[in-house]
């Protein structure tokens, strides 16, 4: 196909701004995309965080300003690019709304913050004069793009023929707001394309409207976009996103295949191939040094980098986790923060097994890679999952995961089968502490067996989870949206 011009919105691009998933493909997938020849231009907010990160970034135009309701706004541009690349990135430098400690907040004023990203975005392609082909939006912080495109810019030549994709990271996140806010978006023109319904109940959700107006969307994974579809996942919106099942795809995250590999990750003390792998041992003695846990080569150790919040399924552990180090003689090392109740059940773990358990309650990206090297196998039970990373960072350092079969984690893990050899992990079917001691079981049962464990192993690390595998399937659904591209 032809290059595209893209314009890409997200609220998170990693190195800048990042608090999970979707900061990493909020890098990758652009990367990846002007790797297979397309002008992408990326666009995200300031935040205090960028500015503390020493990022090289310079001005680009003088201020603009932009009216939201009774809000005038005023906000700079400044440009770097995406490390590694030539792909630009506007910063929206907007000091009264992102100068916060925290990318997210809980403060009133959480809808500005987002209306006024998409808004900046199409300002900063209208000073370009950069005429998208596609407008790639992603998650709540900016899908009204595609609603302001259909109505109140509709005048606007420049993105005559653009057409909008909207990537759903997460449907539990909508960005519902009291129904006043309205008033405050720029979009009061457009009042009559609002949901009715929703307006008179009081609420106003920006998810919503992405999904009701944007000309495709994607998300992270095939079982997802099924699972979304259905009451028992689809958070409210199943019956929305059923009715645009026809433009609804899953597309299967990827990985950096330079920044997450044990043959290239300059985290690792040590690297390793599939069929070299001393360096894992080697990283396995530095994990035990790192984290203070006695090392004893052939105990299994099971690594968790996760944000410790319901949805990742930790309240199953509080049963299994106890039993399981009183059944087996293992290792259980776990990295990250979040809600009370689950760092409270990690530190009192490590604190009644100072030997056999580590827990760093912060997040820490060179200790997050180690982990995955230095681990026997991954842990990662999530209750729902849209994509999941981890798994697929896992396999590709030799570190079968044990997964709850759900979104990207049935897609990526199949359970291995020892008669025959296949699979590349462990997956169990019910979410329940039965189901997950089952898994566990499976996990050091296999591990037992070394021929088993090493085909085990291979199979996951001759995978391939790159995004120059998944750049493909998005350039498919920009061809359905622009056909003159594909020919």
């Amino acid at each position: 196909m032809r290059p595209l011009r893209i314009l890409f919105v997200s609220s998170e691009v990693a190195p800048f701004a990042k608090t999970g998933g979707l900061g990493d493909v909020g890098a990758a997938l652009p990367r990846a995309l002007r790797a297979a020849g397309h002008d992408v231009r990326v666009v995200l907010p300031f935040y205090a965080r960028v500015a503390e990160g020493g990022h090289e970034v310079r001005p680009t135009w003088g201020a603009l300003e932009h009216q939201l309701g009774p809000h005038r706004l005023s906000f700079t541009t400044l440009e770097g690019t995406l490390p590694g690349t030539d792909v630009p990135v506007y910063f929206v430098h907007c000091p009264r709304l992102y100068m916060r400690p925290s990318i997210y907040t809980m403060d009133v004023d959480e809808h500005l913050r987002f209306a006024l990203l998409g808004w900046a975005a199409l300002r900063i392609a209208q000073q370009l004069r950069f005429a998208p082909d596609i407008a790639h939006v992603n998650d709540w912080q900016s899908a009204l793009v595609p609603l302001t495109l259909r109505s109140v810019l509709a005048w606007d030549r420049l993105f005559e023929r653009t057409r909008t994709v909207l990537t759903l990271h997460n449907v539990g996140h909508q960005g519902t707001f009291g129904a006043h806010v309205l008033s405050e978006l720029g979009l009061e023109a457009a009042r009559g394309m609002f949901h009715q319904d929703e307006l008179g109940a009081g609420r106003l959700s920006f998810l919503l409207h992405g999904i009701l107006y944007a000309n495709a969307i994607t998300t992270v994974s095939p079982t997802y976009a099924r699972e979304i579809t259905t009451p028992e996942q689809g958070v409210g919106l199943d019956g929305y996103l059923r009715g645009r099942a026809d433009v609804l795809f899953g597309i299967l995250n990827g990985i950096d295949g330079r920044e997450w590999s044990p043959t290239h990750d300059p985290y690792l003390p040590h690297r390793y191939t599939a069929d070299d792998l001393s360096g894992k041992a080697r990283c396995a003695e530095e994990l035990s040094r790192r984290v203070r846990l006695p090392h004893r080569p052939g105990i299994p150790r099971i690594g968790m980098v996760s944000r410790l919040t319901w949805q990742k399924g930790l309240d199953l552990c509080f049963e299994v986790l106890p039993w399981l180090l009183a059944r087996h003689d293992a290792q259980l090392v776990v990295l990250g923060s979040g809600e009370r109740k689950y760092e409270d059940f990690f530190a009192r773990l490590a604190h009644l097994a100072p030997d056999r358990v580590a827990f760093a309650n912060t997040f820490s990206e060179p200790l997050a890679h180690l982990i995955e090297a230095g681990s026997d196998m991954f842990l990662m039970p999530s209750r729902y999952e849209p994509c999941g990373l981890n798994q697929m960072y896992s396999l590709a350092y030799g570190t079968p995961p044990i997964v709850h079969r759900t979104g990207g984690l049935a897609d990526t893990v199949q359970h291995f089968d020892r008669r025959t050899g296949r699979g590349n992990g462990f997956a169990f079917e019910h979410f329940d502490a039965r189901g997950l001691a089952w898994a566990l079981d499976q996990a050091l049962s296999t591990y037992d067996d070394p021929t088993a464990w090493r085909r085990l192993v291979d199979n996951g690390m001759r995978e391939d989870f790159t995004w120059d595998r998944r750049v493909a399937e998005y350039e498919a659904v920009y061809a359905k949206l622009v056909p003159e591209a594909a020919r």
